[in-house]
């Protein structure tokens, strides 16, 4: 029988959904995880942002309750995942970066069987399949073999399995994964709303493009250790206030200015259109990409 231990019964809004203090996880001689801590949040979009190998997937199987760690403390929604893994899985919904082996199953099939391992009662799982396969857009695909999906319908599909019983925290690995580009902006919009009714949402990816827009708070990972958190306002705060702007001429020719501020970046933009310029290209660095370049080292484990 299960024992399970209550870090928080009823956590109050300002305690973060996810505590990780000096969490370490090991495999042999390799470290996949070394000394992290961090708190994500509640309600928030939080990217956890690093190169493959970083340790974002043994991070997020950690906070899922699918793998144990090395040492550490762990606190998801109030619970350890040590020793209170169930608890812990009725709250986060976990969608992996693959979707795994599924044979001789439909695609309402699969998702009814995870609504009933959830206890979903039998009478709600039909309309509870409708809706999530109309969510994520794959209701032609009702009665397809889950094996004869793309892999962006896999994708699809493992978020709505991931919301089946819907949970507060949400883990997501590498959800853009095979995505096209309709698809990627469609997933974003979908992540915010389920921000506005009140999930939390843990998203990796190592395409910093993929969170600019949508994360309120990140950390970044680089050979199993954290090299900077928090909001994203907190991360801009980091960079210098200069910026490059860099244009591009319809002639071929490339030129960078350095400007102090976004007024500067729309007076530099008005000048040269007024001195008839054919400029096909104003581009300024993305803040992810700025503060990523400026703090990893391109370590590898």
């Amino acid at each position: 029988m299960e024992a399970t231990v209550v870090l928080d019964r009823e956590p109050p809004a300002e305690r973060p959904a996810i505590r990780l203090a000096s969490l370490t996880k090991s495999y042999g001689p390799l470290t996949a995880v070394d000394d992290l801590t961090l708190e994500v949040p509640r309600g928030s979009v939080y990217g956890l942002i690093g190169p493959n190998g970083a340790g974002k997937t043994t991070t997020l199987a950690i906070m899922a309750s699918i793998l144990l760690p090395t040492s550490g403390v762990v606190e998801v929604a109030g619970y350890d995942p040590k020793v209170a893994p169930r608890e812990v899985r009725r709250r986060v919904g976990f969608m992996p970066d693959v979707l795994g082996v599924v044979a001789d199953l439909r695609v309402d099939e699969y998702l009814d069987f995870f609504a009933a391992a959830y206890e979903v009662p039998s009478a709600s799982r039909k309309e509870l399949t409708d809706t999530l396969l109309e969510l994520v857009d794959l209701t032609v695909k009702r009665d397809s073999m889950v094996d004869s999906l793309s892999r962006g319908m896999k994708q699809r599909l493992s978020l709505a399995r991931a919301l089946v019983h819907d949970p507060d925290i949400l883990i997501l690995d590498e959800p853009a994964s095979g995505l096209d580009p309709r698809a990627r902006i469609e997933l974003r919009g979908l992540l915010l709303e389920l921000q506005k009714i009140g999930k939390t949402i843990v998203i990796s990816s190592h395409i910093l493009s993929e969170l600019e827009d949508v994360c309120s708070d990140v950390a970044i990972m680089e050979a199993g250790s954290l090299l900077t958190a928090g909001s994203t306002v907190s991360i801009r705060n980091q960079l210098p206030t200069e910026r490059v702007v860099k244009v591009r001429l319809a002639t071929g020719e490339e030129h960078e200015f350095v400007v102090e501020n976004e007024d500067e970046q729309v007076d530099l933009l008005r000048k040269l259109v007024q001195e008839g310029l054919p400029v096909v290209e104003y581009s300024v660095g993305r803040v992810l990409e700025d503060v990523f370049m400026q703090v990893t080292k391109g370590k590898v484990q």
